[in-house]
């Protein structure tokens, strides 16, 4: 259980919400296992499938107050909201701001500068950890063209440029992602990246972590009162969850990347984890899939301080701060939004 920015998060499983006065309480096999007040309280997300009391639901309705469901895995099931909701003003916010470009590209800049400056650091941490086993000469050459890049995109007010810089630093950042790669060299190797289908183990684990993080992050704009599909740099396209693509941006290579090289340097996936089909496409099996949302939930539940926030917090829950700080910037509660910088 984790308080955040006046949202309450309980993720561990089994757990059931009921309400007792002005507390809710968490139950644990039917006993408490915790009590907060809930003054101050605007929001609740839950994880998992066990619920809450009609009584609780009732009173966050009434009250304004949030009350967001979602499956272990972080997707988004549905939503308890009162009659009068700030999440109206907040999402014609949200919209007027995607029609307008020079507003859009503001958002967008920070985002892909947070995209940009966690690949460099990517590529910082893996000369630092792993100096005898890569090629720092190399990876030290990217990471000096992804620091210009973040010069240069500051000063970006449009977002053809902004897609320009951002197209530049993400070919440099894949073009040394093989290096990051120092185990099984014959089955996992990187040349580029490549998807629907992926044509390779790597790029295959890619997809599949770019999904589950699709979700969570969408997840989490829906539990704010954001519409998950009208983004500011992704346009709207029918289908597309714009914003969600948008703000995993600045998580991908720290939650995506990192977790997929972690998988293949630590061998938790092999070579026959995967399925090459007769058209080219390599697809993870079945099992593969199983163990590596199970390593995925582990991986969640491991703490890092907000670097922004500067307190500590599951990795699980990046993408529902950001959400946060995202919505705040939105109603006018900050100057910019801050993307999240990982070192």
């Amino acid at each position: 259980m984790k308080k955040l920015l006046n949202t309450l998060y309980i993720t561990s499983p089994g757990k059931y919400l009921s309400l007792d006065g002005e507390n809710i309480v968490v139950l644990a096999d039917g006993e408490e296992a915790a009590r907060v007040p809930m003054h101050n309280i605007e929001g609740i997300v839950t994880f998992g499938y066990t619920g809450a009391s009609p009584a609780l639901m009732g009173y966050c309705a009434k009250n304004n107050i949030s009350l967001s469901f979602l499956t272990q895995s972080g997707k988004f099931l549905a939503e308890v909201t009162g009659e009068v909701k700030g999440n109206v003003t907040l999402r014609k916010t949200q919209y007027r701001v995607s029609e307008d470009e020079a507003a859009s590209a503001e958002i967008a800049r920070n985002m892909i500068i947070g995209k940009v400056y966690n690949s460099r650091w990517v590529l910082e941490r893996a000369t630092r950890d792993h100096p005898g086993r890569v090629d720092a000469g190399r990876l030290k050459k990217s990471s000096a063209f992804l620091q210009d890049a973040l010069y240069e995109l500051k000063s970006a007010g449009t977002l053809e440029r902004i897609r320009g810089f951002e197209g530049n630093a993400a070919s440099q950042y894949f073009d040394a992602f093989d290096d990051l790669i120092l185990r099984n060299k014959e089955c996992f190797f990187f040349r580029e990246r490549n998807r629907r289908p992926p044509l390779d183990n790597v790029n295959a684990l890619l997809s599949f972590m770019y999904t589950l993080l699709a979700n969570m992050v969408s997840a989490a704009l829906s539990s704010v009162g954001l519409d998950p599909y009208v983004g500011f740099l992704h346009r709207d396209r029918p289908g597309r969850a714009s914003l969600a693509l948008d703000l995993m941006e600045e998580l991908r290579p720290v939650m995506a990347d990192r977790f997929v090289l972690t998988m293949i340097n630590k061998q938790v996936v092999s070579p026959g984890d995967f399925i090459q089909k007769e058209n080219g496409a390599v697809l993870l099996t079945d099992d593969a899939r199983r163990n590596i949302i199970n390593a995925w939930q582990n991986k969640k539940q491991e703490k890092i301080k907000h670097p922004f926030l500067d307190e500590k917090m599951e990795w699980g829950l990046i993408p529902y701060a950001q959400a946060m700080l995202l919505a705040r910037f939105l109603r006018g509660d900050m100057d910019a939004y801050p993307p999240f910088l990982w070192k």
